[in-house]
């Protein structure tokens, strides 16, 4: 039983290593660096890159790029909040996709208004927030390199509570629908978990995001590694996998409680199934019937029917819990490698037992016509 926890323990942190990599804070993202920003991390989310230069305390250029590789983006958005890490109230910059191929950058304020579908309005060229004065905008789109960007110079007042290098609510977002109307406007992003997710608290002085919101990403990850190892991969093989799975989601259903806007109404159905039904597998292992019990076979029937039902809905819904959380693509080839291992194994084995079948068969096939010409 220990070393069955103990081979457990050292698969899941392979496993978090492996599927963690991909979250790293790193100065090896490639933004289009015409302010040739000395700092650059890949964001939590939408595959972003952030990349800054800090002039004083009160003084930055930042970057920020967003991939076209797989549907290029009609509209790519960056602010700074001065109350919280969201949308409202977001002094935002938005680069806008134009019938000639360019970004044409404006100013805008988010307020409750846009929450409830009101249009954006930009602010006049010769206007400037209150608060923090934007300056030197530019946009590029650069189809060698695969990224539409927003550049621009932040300034703060000294004596600024809201703002500082070390503490800096930003907040990120990218869309793919333009109101029709001259000049053209963004619409309402995506609803999907990354895009709801696109803040951040961050120190600018080392790159960290320093939010309730990053610790959330984080624990999704936890959430889907012990998802993956426990029901995924180790619950043909008994009590530790059903452990980890349980653990998994349990944190499922905290962060289905703490989430306020968003709700995945198919994942957690099929999540409570699982559970439930793991569960009655378990206590059905301990009620089993002796094998000369006359309901051996129909206990023998149920339980691989439900197992085998129980493993198609437990891959049905962790390949639903990637396409929610949109993670590297690790996640995903790593569990589809994991089934195809399974796939092989069960169908070396599927093999081996229709041989010794057929080699039994013919035995005694062999022992019958023996024993028929032996003469009596």
């Amino acid at each position: 039983m220990w070393n069955a926890i103990k081979s457990a323990m050292l698969l899941l942190s392979f496993s978090t290593f492996l599927f963690t990599t991909a979250h790293k804070e790193t100065n090896n993202c490639s933004p289009i660096n015409h302010m040739n920003t000395t700092k650059c991390k890949q964001l939590i989310t939408l595959g972003a890159e952030f990349g800054w230069n800090i002039n004083n305390e009160t003084h930055i250029d930042i970057v920020f790029s967003i991939p076209t590789a797989d549907d290029a983006p009609k509209w790519v958005a960056w602010g700074v909040n001065p109350g919280r890490p969201q949308m409202i109230g977001t002094r935002a910059i938005i680069g806008i996709s134009q019938p000639n191929g360019t970004l044409k950058v404006s100013r805008y304020n988010i307020t409750s208004d846009t929450k409830l579908g009101c249009r954006l309005k930009p602010l006049q060229d010769s206007e400037n927030f209150e608060d923090v004065v934007v300056q030197n905008m530019r946009g590029d789109v650069n189809a060698t390199s695969g990224y539409m960007s927003i550049s621009a110079t932040l300034i703060w007042r000294p004596d600024s509570a809201a703002y500082h290098v070390e503490k800096l609510n930003h907040v990120w977002q990218v869309g793919y629908e333009l109101a029709d109307d001259v000049p053209l406007g963004p619409l309402k992003h995506r609803m999907a978990l990354q895009n709801v997710d696109s803040t951040e608290t961050i120190n600018l002085n080392n790159g960290k995001g320093i939010t309730i919101g990053h610790r959330r990403h984080h624990i999704r990850t936890v959430h889907g590694i012990l998802n993956i190892v426990g029901w995924g991969t180790l619950l043909p093989f008994g009590i530790v996998g059903y452990l980890l799975g349980t653990a998994g989601w349990a944190i499922g259903i905290w962060l289905g409680h703490a989430s306020k806007d968003y709700h995945f109404h198919t994942h957690n159905m099929l999540a409570m199934f699982i559970f439930a039904f793991t569960t009655l597998q378990m206590i059905a292992l301990r009620l089993r019937p002796t094998p000369t019990d006359d309901y051996r076979k129909y206990w023998d029937m149920y339980h691989h029917f439900l197992g085998y039902a129980l493993l198609a809905v437990i891959i049905v819904n962790i390949f639903h819990g990637i396409a929610i959380l949109k993670p590297n693509k690790t996640w995903l080839w790593a569990y589809i490698g994991i089934l195809a291992a399974f796939a092989s194994i069960a169908l070396g084995l599927e093999i081996y037992t229709w041989f010794k079948f057929i080699f039994k068969t013919r035995e005694r096939k062999k022992e019958a016509l023996q024993l028929a010409s032996t003469p009596s």
